[in-house]
């Protein structure tokens, strides 16, 4: 303030400006010497994850996240936790709005930051831009006459990140009509999806490793509007010939307000029902290929009546990582929901971060590096 007096005292002329100008010249002023500077980012030497549990993962949110120093910590933060891997969302209508057109300067971005981090990355690709849709629809419609323009996506995708990104899963949850642009589900037409975008990818990549989506986990009654049984879904998937399109399995295991032991049924959603997923793999002649928990966990929000009590989501969190190393050896990795949100969602939903949006560590992210490194429980032993 001392230097906007001693330059007004220069400038007596200013009692005869009117008041707006004057308002408007002061704030100028002050925006120039306060003017924010970009923050340089480097992504220093390339680091190594030090965890005695290499199934750890993560679901990040770095789709929206704008400034690329959040990017570099988000991702620094998840290697110093002890979780190898993470899961990250790459909606095609962002990267490809006009046909043809590729802009890979925000997935460049993450993957690199990722990359240089030690991270192994899973890209969920879904998100239909409007020119391959019709005027009206949601992002997750898609139909027969476009599935070609979602190949050629996979295809530049995978031919870009090829060596950094050797993982991906084609769409998501569509066993649920809100994923399928609000139409009725239709497992015979993702499986058609799936052979084009896997043929395409692997044109790209023959090394890319193509993962089916992660079904909802869901018990919805035979002829539901909003969706299908995931064992259901799957086990048609495979009659229409799916085995031939996949590499992989992308699940989703929410623990609800069950221990992750609860014991696998048909009926119920729970952490285990994973195993139900892999059976169907197996029966199907699939049991020797990989699965990926691409989403799950727990939830500790103190209203939300599918959630559990923060200690619980401690003990749960840490036994569904120790499981799936011990004893689930066809799982390859468990990334749980969510690492961080940019901003805060101001639903049960911030209750499922590990990690505040201005990075401060929840109990949660605490837990998990104190068993990454082999350390006494901080939390848990109190």
């Amino acid at each position: 303030m001392q230097q906007m007096r001693k330059y007004w005292q220069h400038f007596p002329a200013h009692k005869y400006l009117p008041l707006a100008l004057r308002l408007a010249m002061i704030a100028l002023f002050l925006w120039c010497i306060n003017k924010p500077t970009k923050r340089l980012v480097v992504y220093g030497p390339p680091q190594t994850v030090q965890t005695a549990n290499p199934k750890i993962g993560v679901h990040t949110r770095l789709t929206d996240e704008v400034e690329e120093w959040k990017i570099q910590r988000t991702l620094q933060m998840v290697g110093q936790m002890g979780s190898p891997w993470v899961v990250e969302y790459f909606p095609w209508g962002y990267y490809e709005p006009v046909k043809g057109k590729y802009d890979w300067g925000h997935p460049d971005v993450v993957v690199n930051h990722a990359v240089a981090q030690g991270l192994t990355v899973i890209a969920r690709i879904d998100f239909v831009p409007e020119w391959a849709r019709p005027p009206g629809t949601t992002s997750r419609y898609l139909d027969r006459d476009h599935f070609d323009d979602y190949g050629d996506f996979i295809y530049a995708f995978v031919d870009h990140f090829k060596g950094r990104v050797n993982h991906i899963i084609i769409w998501n949850e569509p066993n649920l009509s809100f994923e399928w642009g609000y139409r009725p589900v239709d497992p015979e037409a993702y499986v058609e999806l799936l052979r084009i975008a896997y043929q395409r990818a692997k044109e790209a990549n023959p090394d890319v490793q193509v993962l089916a989506a992660g079904l909802a986990p869901t018990i919805a009654p035979p002829g539901s509007e909003w969706g299908m049984d995931d064992l259901i879904y799957l086990q048609r998937m495979y009659d229409a010939g799916a085995a031939d399109y996949i590499d992989g399995m992308a699940i989703h295991a929410y623990g609800m307000t069950f221990p992750p032991d609860d014991p696998a049924d048909p009926q119920q959603i729970n952490f285990s029902r994973a195993e139900l997923i892999y059976e169907v793999m197996a029966r199907n002649g699939d049991g020797d290929k990989p699965c990926y928990i691409t989403e799950g966990g727990w939830n500790d929000h103190p209203r939300w009546t599918k959630a559990v009590r923060p200690y619980q989501r401690l003990e749960y969190t840490i036994r569904a990582y120790e499981k799936a190393l011990t004893e689930w050896d066809w799982c390859e990795a468990v990334a749980l929901w969510a690492f961080r949100y940019p901003w805060p969602q101001k639903t049960y939903q911030d209750s499922f971060a590990f990690v505040t949006p201005e990075f401060v560590p929840k109990p949660v992210y605490l837990e998990t590096m104190h068993y990454a490194r082999n350390e006494p429980f901080e939390f848990l032993e109190r």
